[in-house]
């Protein structure tokens, strides 16, 4: 049994503990079968099979002045931090002939999301939900379905988009969670975006690394990409300091308010 296949034996896991379980006792020194071939099972992403699906405007949301509304917002990242532990381990299982550092990134960035969801879903227990409680939007999911046979497309449009959009969005959270009294949540948040940033570090390495090895330009293929596979468009305000520090250049950022700047003007007026 090697990495590969335990982290695909654990992704198709359907409950949350046990599924925590899997991850953590998948031995980092572990053999990883790169050059093996693998082929997808049923049952993935494994996930509670009670999770009601709906669309990304129809996800409660309320004041987090509230009890019910910051357990619909902290269920609303239990769930993106379920995801990502599901989208790490497809990550392991999926792209073969990697070197041993790639499959060895991701299993760190698994462990980490399996807390973060560890943490976030013990706190939501406290304002009397669970995960499943409530209605979910599945985008993320969506995104690694179109991009399942794209490793370079999975890089961009996963880790360093639609997860890189937590960078932007975890100072937001944590204001709005203090200002709510709630110290617990907002010390969790804290941890989210500390251990985010690394984790979009190591999808912007990967995805340099595999356009350098292509002879791809990195920035110009990043727009392809989003354009081909329809990556949501990003919104600002970004927050430039975690970005830099994830590994984005001065140019990515700016071409991201560029385009944030662009469009807005564009909206009609009032």
């Amino acid at each position: 049994m090697n990495l590969r296949r335990r982290a695909l034996q654990a992704l198709v896991v359907q409950e949350p503990a046990a599924k925590l379980a899997a991850v953590r006792a998948i031995p980092p020194g572990l053999p990883v079968g790169a050059h093996e071939h693998l082929d997808e099972p049923p049952g993935v992403p494994g996930r509670p099979p009670g999770l009601r699906f709906v669309g990304p405007q129809q996800v409660p949301r309320r004041s987090v002045h509230t009890l019910q509304g910051r357990a619909a917002l902290l269920h609303s990242l239990a769930h993106i931090e379920f995801n990502a532990i599901n989208l790490a381990l497809d990550v392991l299982w999926r792209y073969p002939g990697l070197p041993d550092s790639f499959y060895a990134g991701w299993l760190q960035v698994a462990v980490e999301e399996a807390l973060h969801f560890e943490l976030l879903n013990d706190h939501l227990q406290t304002l009397g939900v669970r995960y499943g409680d409530l209605p979910v939007h599945d985008g993320l999911w969506e995104m690694a379905e179109r991009t399942r046979f794209d490793l370079l497309a999975r890089l961009a449009l996963v880790p360093r988009t639609l997860e890189a959009r937590g960078l932007d969005a975890c100072p937001v959270v944590h204001s709005k969670l203090l200002e709510a009294g709630d110290q617990k949540a907002a010390s969790i948040i804290a941890i989210i975006l500390r251990d985010e940033v690394g984790h979009v570090a190591l999808g912007n390495y990967w995805y340099r690394k595999v356009c350098q090895e292509q002879g791809l330009s990195d920035f110009d293929t990043y727009g392809e990409l989003a354009q081909h596979y329809r990556a949501p468009r990003l919104r600002g305000p970004f927050n430039r300091k975690a970005r830099l520090e994830a590994g984005f250049t001065a140019a990515e950022i700016d071409e991201l308010e560029r385009l944030d700047t662009a469009f807005r003007s564009a909206l009609p007026t009032s």
